[in-house]
């Protein structure tokens, strides 16, 4: 039994939707970091991480389906999908170690008095 190349693409919108939602929490959690709101950032990126694992689920089932012998087809949009959840964990690693960075600042400042 073959996988339909629509059931591939459904899979593929399924991940880079995730992936963008993952995205957008991540750009926010930046902002929330960047203004000191070191707390939220970290649950957004908790809620990214969350996206993430959703789109991997999505992946995980054509990976089980393929190395069960399916035959499958390539679509533009799965290459996309996998290309959006790869540079947005990237991203996410990125973010954490910004946030990180942050937090750390603003422990500095506070010891040296020089929050606003």
């Amino acid at each position: 039994m073959a996988v339909t190349k629509e059931d591939i693409s459904m899979t593929g919108f399924a991940i880079v939707a995730y992936a963008g939602d993952a995205k957008t929490a991540l750009i926010k959690a930046l902002d929330n970091a960047r203004e000191g709101k070191i707390a939220e950032a970290k649950k957004l990126v908790e809620e990214a991480n969350q996206s993430i694992v959703d789109a991997h689920n999505e992946q995980t089932k054509l990976l089980a389906d393929e190395a069960g012998g399916m035959d499958m087809d390539v679509t533009f949009i799965m290459v996309h999908g996998q290309d959006t959840l790869m540079t947005t964990m990237m991203l996410m690693d990125q973010c954490k170690f910004f946030i990180d960075e942050y937090e750390r600042i603003n422990k500095i400042e506070e010891k040296l008095d020089m929050q606003n």
